[in-house]
């Protein structure tokens, strides 16, 4: 449809790169990456887990070993995670899950996002002269703190998909736990470069830090046994006993004690708690199925949004090297987030025209907007006109969604696949911490503002709403077959980190290893974020040519993918973080 030439700029972009610069900020404390080289590839026959933590993805793949689900293993790398890797995770959060159950052929999305309490008000994070509050002082503390979904996900999954019996499931955990493990490197630089925002609160205080209040160093042995016991309470009482009892009690009064930012979320908040299957939102790109999870995640909206407007353009014969081509990704990005700040959120509240925003008309004339050789200008990138099932209009969002979550990709013998993002949502999430696990501050995604020039903010708080997201676990089907499972955390870079993975798998031919250690280049809202110390600095000046802002930033995706074919199973996990893929 639109011919693009090459840009003869004799650019060398290379899919190797240096270690970027460890760089801690007070303004906001980012899952960091501890390096970047090049992945790992793992092959296998039967089975696959890649997973950020050595750890759970060895559970994991022990579970399938043994003759258990995919699920199974979820489970198991889940609950171990939340472990040790507890910043970006855990029992605390809220979770969304891709499945493909091999026996019917069906795919399936639950949505186990955390809500808002019944008591909040669209209010909550507006200050007393009736201002947005600044983002951490809303985040520490029990205000920010939504119902917790990850639990009931797990048990839900397992009532539908699992084989093992439960209870078995959370032993690998729970040894870790009890025995105690190694604090890894990279936990402990982001636990140092918390520093006093994770010493808000004694709990958590006595569990990160050391009696002489220095912040754990890494190889120390750290247990508990309170997460043990809570593992082993919900082992044996399921998901009731910890939405119910006293697990429920704890986490209620945690929040509503955490001092002048206490929260409102009641046992009531707990007990009433539902995992919602939801339809699973799917796009044609290249001959191919891209799948993921629908509102309350802009996941899978979004990264189908830029493919869709991609598509009308020849990425293959561009090539990762041309600047062209990252300024179609580039200024694709841009025109999907403007879509999403507008129009995305929880669908049980406000509609959203999803049929509309993935139309392949609509995303033929957004690509349109493409059709030139310079960066848009910033007025020309503003939300479209999608076809609506019927008539509603929203304001702009104003949401600030920060790094951290985590995502892994699970195979099993039968064929099952999951591909699953958990999270806390900023590092550490609320920095409460009770039954030996964090509470997320997830609530914090949704907009501060209510209104946006007298129109309602689609994403705005209301009491059992579940605050928009931008993860997005995929799974690419080819003629009704899975042949890709990926996945990212990264806040809402999370749909620029799979949107270029996709591209450079599917478009460029890189395989699973050269996709997850490809440096980053994601534009949201015009600026063009670069991974600092790596090979997309030598995009800067080109990109600058073309008009863009250009920042360097640290850019730590925990991308985690498996490819699947007739002749097995490749995986790998980032390099950015201190994951594994490994099966048999």
């Amino acid at each position: 449809m639109m011919k693009r030439s090459l840009v003869a700029l004799g650019l060398l972009f290379l899919t190797s790169a240096g270690a970027p610069a460890q760089q801690a900020s007070d303004a906001v404390a980012p899952e960091r990456a501890t390096g970047l080289a090049a992945a790992k590839v793992a092959t296998a026959k039967t089975h696959m887990v890649a997973a950020a933590h050595p750890l759970a993805a060895e559970a994991g793949e022990r579970i399938l070993a043994d003759g258990g689900s995919a699920i199974d293993a979820m489970i198991a790398v889940q609950t171990v995670l939340g472990l040790v890797e507890p910043q970006s995770s855990g029992l605390g959060g809220g979770a969304f899950l891709v499945y493909y159950d091999a026996r019917t052929g069906r795919l399936t999305t639950l949505d186990g996002r955390e809500t808002a309490p019944m008591e909040a008000t669209p209010k909550l994070f507006l200050d007393d002269k009736g201002a947005p509050m600044q983002f951490f002082d809303a985040v520490v503390g029990g205000r920010s703190v939504g119902t917790p979904g990850t639990v009931m996900l797990m048990q839900e999954a397992h009532n539908r998909w699992g084989r093992k019996p439960w209870k078995d499931l959370f032993a690998p955990a729970e040894k870790l736990a009890r025995d105690g493990f190694a604090v890894s490197p990279r936990l402990a630089g982001l636990i140092a470069a918390e520093g006093d925002r994770l010493k808000t609160f004694e709990a958590t205080t006595a569990y990160f830090f050391g009696a002489d209040g220095a912040p754990l160093k890494a190889g120390t042995i750290l247990r508990n046994p309170a997460y043990a016991e809570t593992l082993s309470a919900i082992a044996g009482g399921g998901a009731p006993a910890f939405y119910t009892g006293a697990i429920a009690q704890g986490i209620v009064d945690t929040v509503r004690s955490s001092g002048s930012n206490a929260g409102v979320l009641s046992l009531a908040d707990l007990r009433n708690y539902q995992v919602k299957e939801r339809r699973p939102v799917c796009i044609a790109y290249r001959a191919l199925d891209i799948c993921g999870m629908g509102p309350p995640s802009s996941g899978a909206v979004a990264v189908g949004q830029v493919l869709g407007m991609l598509e009308n353009f020849d990425l293959k014969a561009l090539g990762r090297d041309n600047p062209e081509s990252w300024r179609l990704i580039g200024d694709a990005q841009r025109l999907a987030f403007a879509d999403r700040e507008r129009y995305l959120a929880d669908t049980d509240f406000v509609p959203a025209p999803i049929k509309g925003l993935l139309d392949k008309i609509y995303l033929g004339e957004r690509a349109k907007l493409l059709d030139g050789d310079k960066a848009l200008a910033g007025d020309a990138v503003t939300a479209g006109r999608p076809e609506w099932d019927h008539a509603f209009n929203f304001g702009r969002d104003a949401a600030l969604e920060l790094p951290s979550t985590s995502h892994f990709v699970i195979v099993d013998k039968a064929g099952n696949v999951v591909s699953m993002t958990a999270t806390i949502e900023n590092g550490f999430g609320s920095r409460l911490m009770t039954g030996g696990f964090l509470l997320n501050n997830e609530l914090t995604d949704f907009s501060f503002k209510t209104h946006d020039e007298g129109l309602p903010v689609a994403n705005r708080v209301e009491p059992s709403k579940r605050p928009r997201s931008s993860m997005s676990p995929t799974i690419v089907m080819k003629d009704g077959k899975p042949v890709l499972a990926i996945g990212s955390p990264g806040g809402s870079q999370i749909i620029g980190y799979v949107a270029q993975a996709l591209i450079a798998h599917i478009d460029w031919g890189m395989d699973v290893g050269a996709v997850v250690s490809m440096p980053h280049l994601v534009n949201r809202f015009g600026p063009y974020d670069l991974e600092a110390g790596t090979d997309a600095e030598k995009l800067a000046e080109p990109l600058k040519a073309l008009g863009y802002e250009v920042k360097l930033s640290e850019m730590n995706s925990g991308l985690h993918a498996i490819a699947i074919s007739p002749d097995g199973l490749t995986g790998a996990a980032d390099p950015r973080r201190e994951g594994i893929a490994v099966g048999k």
